[in-house]
């Protein structure tokens, strides 16, 4: 899937060697400022590399044009980017963006009602929570249906129970559907229970990688 070969990002960054395998949940954890969330703008060419070599099955990233790109590898950032409207134009937005045609209603309410986001698809999203815009932007996702979901601290606006449904239900479909899902977090908990591999990141360069679940 991801293949990084003596990538080098400013003075943050510094991976002599790096596999990320493809339909496995990867958990990349470490100190804030080790580098972690600077990774996935870099496997999703939001930014690119001072040096070294990133592979994404087989080909370089930089030959692929973003919105491509994009549509494969999708991130989801610590702070969920939600626009001004309702619902309904957060979630079809995504496809709008990614090319794809819009969808129906019901299957809006059922991926929006399976994140425990119980919300008429016309309301204003500006009284959402934190954790419900961070939901909404989940639902998104599902809805684009990515390769790859990239998620950046997703547990920081959600609080615990919460954040374990919405998790597990994640790391479900990616496993249901073959898709690949790599998750920046600070959780040991969340890490011991979806992970199949954990990569520790400090100061810049890979430490360690373990398989937790073959």
């Amino acid at each position: 899937m991801f293949l990084l070969k003596n990538v080098r990002y400013k003075k943050i960054l510094d991976i002599a060697d790096l596999l990320i395998e493809d339909q496995k949940i990867t958990c990349i954890t470490g100190e804030s400022g080790s580098g972690k969330s600077t990774l996935l703008r870099l496997l999703n060419k939001l930014i690119s590399s001072d040096s070294g070599d990133i592979y994404f099955n087989g080909e370089q990233p930089s030959s692929i044009p973003s919105v491509s790109l994009r549509r494969k590898v999708l991130m989801l950032p610590q702070t969920p980017v939600i626009f001004p409207g309702s619902v309904r134009d957060n979630l079809l937005i995504g496809l709008l963006f990614t090319g794809q045609k819009p969808v129906d209603d019901p299957l809006m309410v059922s991926i929006l009602d399976w994140l425990h986001l119980h919300v008429d698809l016309d309301s204003d999203c500006e009284p959402l929570s934190g954790g419900e815009k961070q939901r909404l932007s989940i639902a998104r996702m599902i809805l684009i249906d990515p390769d790859v979901f990239l998620l950046d601290e997703p547990t920081s606006a959600l609080d615990e129970n919460t954040e374990q449904n919405v998790i597990d239900q994640v790391a479900q479909y990616a496993k249901e559907k073959g898709k690949t899902l790599i998750i920046v977090t600070h959780s040991k908990q969340l890490t011991q229970r979806i992970a199949d591999i954990v990569v520790e990141i400090k100061s810049g360069k890979i430490i360690s990688r373990e398989v937790l679940r073959p």
